[in-house]
């Protein structure tokens, strides 16, 4: 069993270092302003002071955190993992950033002699809790088999799509996916129901053809019955659709339905949504509607 360093233990990290922990592994976090679940301590872990300190007491560094500024800060800010790296140690950024911040990141690392591996995750706090999440990789072959069994400890679809960059790439694909099939899942429901229909039966109906899928299953069943407890908070979803215009803008394509997408969550964040489950988005289009899904 290994040690490995953890740094951002909060909705997501908290449960995918717990099964770690479950698996007999011994997890080092460094100190931050919000304390760790009790679980976790309970559990056996430990704390250094800063990320610098982590990297030089273990040998693997698993980074879950909110954004790519915050990415760039732990690895490169004052005290930084990446000057307490060394050769044959392995830096794994499972948060979901910028694809191109995250190929620099990974010069960058490589520089130090270390091995660096993008790994966003899909599956939200459930796939979270469950051990369930799909896990997009980008890195050598080596420094993903070498992570593989730690992945297998927390996800189930796990693929190694291309080099360092390429995991982030197609988590923001990812996101795009499902943004677009929540925002029309959403439409069809505020339709059906306006138009007066039980919008339940309607999903139901829709669930037995080929408009079904996982969303419409999950999400649907949301809308209608007003659960909006964040398993993914719009607020994030809105960042990662920030991250793909960045990207398209950069690329110079267009992506139309992601850019009208983005201003309905937009619209959400501004009437005080954010910390919503995605689903929420139906919210949306309900003020547009002046009419509720129920």
């Amino acid at each position: 069993m290994a040690t490995i360093g953890f740094i951002g233990l909060g909705i997501m990290g908290t449960p995918m270092a717990r099964h770690l922990q479950d698996a007999g592994h011994t997890i080092v976090t460094s100190r931050f302003s919000i304390p760790p679940r009790q679980e976790l301590v309970d559990n056996g872990l430990q704390f250094v002071e800063t990320p610098r300190a982590l990297a030089e007491a273990v040998d693997t560094i698993i980074l879950m955190l909110p954004d790519t500024p915050e990415v760039k800060d732990v690895l490169f800010g004052e005290n930084g993992v990446a000057f307490g790296l060394s050769a044959g140690k392995l830096v794994i950024d499972m948060s979901s950033i910028s694809p191109i911040e995250t190929k620099d990141f990974a010069t960058k690392i490589r520089k130090t002699g270390a091995e660096y591996i993008d790994a966003p995750v899909s599956g939200g706090e459930v796939g979270a809790k469950n051990a369930t999440l799909s896990i997009m990789a980008g890195g050598s072959e080596a420094s993903f088999e070498r992570a593989l069994p730690l992945f297998e400890l927390m996800g189930k679809n796990i693929t190694l799509v291309g080099d360092c960059g390429d995991g982030q790439v197609t988590k923001v694909a990812n996101q795009i996916i499902v943004a677009l099939t929540i925002e029309a899942v959403s439409e069809a429901l505020v339709f059906a129901s306006k138009a007066g229909a039980d919008p339940g039966r309607v999903r139901s109906a829709l669930m037995g053809g080929f408009a079904s899928s996982r969303i419409l299953e999950v999400h649907g069943e949301r809308m209608i019955k007003r659960t909006f407890d964040p398993g993914f908070r719009i607020s994030l979803h809105q960042k990662d659709l920030n991250l793909a215009l960045q990207g398209a803008k950069a690329l110079g394509i267009s992506l139309p339905n992601t850019a009208a997408t983005q201003e309905l969550f937009n619209q959400c964040v501004a009437n005080g949504d954010s910390g919503l489950d995605h689903s929420g988005l139906v919210r949306a289009l309900e003020r547009m509607a002046n009419h509720a899904v129920a």
